[in-house]
């Protein structure tokens, strides 16, 4: 019977020695104190919690909390008004150029009142040939 190392892929190689790199070595084994002891069955005693900073902790949360939330309704407030003047002033620029200016409503100019300015159109006519009958 021939030898498995004769057909294997392997057999050129299967001769050559094997040289380890001097940089590995094999880990000494682990020894565990003598002392070393397992957990118990519950740990439940462990975890004792004495509530005597509780009622201290919680009054110091709220009112940081109270404090925070007056000072972030003081900041939107702020800022609020800031954007209600920036709209109010951008609002007064516009109705500056188009009196009567309203984006929320049609455009309706409004007429600014120089001295005796009438607005029917009749009576206007009615003075006009007052005027020219006076001045004849």
């Amino acid at each position: 019977m021939p030898d498995q190392t004769d057909q294997s892929q392997y057999a050129a190689a299967a001769h050559v020695p094997l040289i380890k790199s001097p940089g590995l070595r094999v880990p000494p084994p682990v020894h565990l104190p003598p002392d070393i002891h397992p957990l118990p069955d519950s740990v439940i005693p462990y975890f004792v919690y004495p509530y005597t900073l509780e009622p201290h902790i919680l009054t110091v949360e709220s009112s940081r909390r109270m404090t925070l939330a007056a000072h972030t309704a003081k900041r939107e407030a702020h800022l609020r008004a800031r954007e209600d003047e920036r709209e109010w002033r951008r609002k007064e620029a516009l109705r500056r150029v188009a009196p009567g200016f309203d984006p929320a409503a049609t455009l309706v100019p409004v007429r600014a009142e120089t001295g005796e300015v009438k607005t029917d159109v009749m009576d206007q006519l009615v003075d006009q040939l007052a005027r020219m009958e006076n001045s004849s």
